[in-house]
């Protein structure tokens, strides 16, 4: 390997890399909302959480009842899994009737990819596109639900944004 010396350093003297640093500068109000707040800044409630015990036919029902794509799926206040419209055609539709009155435990994402309140709107966004999530679920820092992020509530997130400018 060939070390390159720095312009304008002595042999061995250590160059600081945050010596010039400067804050981040933005193209808008939108981009620096992104980067710089919490999630608490979009629409993570009202959410939805069941129990695991819960019959895939009560889930889905509840779910259509209510009009929503995604529940949590809970014990007590601990995520334990997430079930979404995803679930109901990859491992519900084929078999309804043989797995209609079992637990949603049986057939829900289990320990779902989940991100904190203290985390950036950026963050989740990339972790949504990235990963090709519909929803994220929003964990405090002790670990308890306290929201869920989709693609409508981005939308709305993104939308505010350009109605404020």
């Amino acid at each position: 390997m060939v070390r390159r010396k720095r312009r304008g350093t002595q042999e061995g003297e250590y160059q600081d890399p945050l010596k010039d640093y400067s804050p981040a500068t933005y193209a808008d109000e939108l981009e620096r909302s992104l980067c710089e707040s919490d999630i608490t800044e979009m629409e993570i409630k009202p959410f939805l959480a069941i129990d695991p015990g819960t019959s895939v036919e009560e889930t889905m029902r509840l779910m259509d009842k209510i009009g929503i794509a995604c529940l949590v799926v809970t014990e007590g206040d601990k995520l334990v899994g997430i079930f979404s419209e995803r679930d109901i055609l990859n491992k519900v539709a084929e078999q309804y009737e043989q797995i209609k009155d079992g637990p949603v435990r049986d057939v829900m994402t289990p320990n779902p990819v989940s991100v904190y309140e203290t985390d950036s709107p950026a963050q989740a966004m990339n972790l949504m596109a990235v990963s090709g999530f519909r929803h994220i679920p929003i964990l405090d820092l002790d670990e308890n639900v306290v929201g869920i992020l989709g693609p409508r509530r981005v939308t709305a997130f993104v939308q505010k944004h350009f109605e404020e400018a």
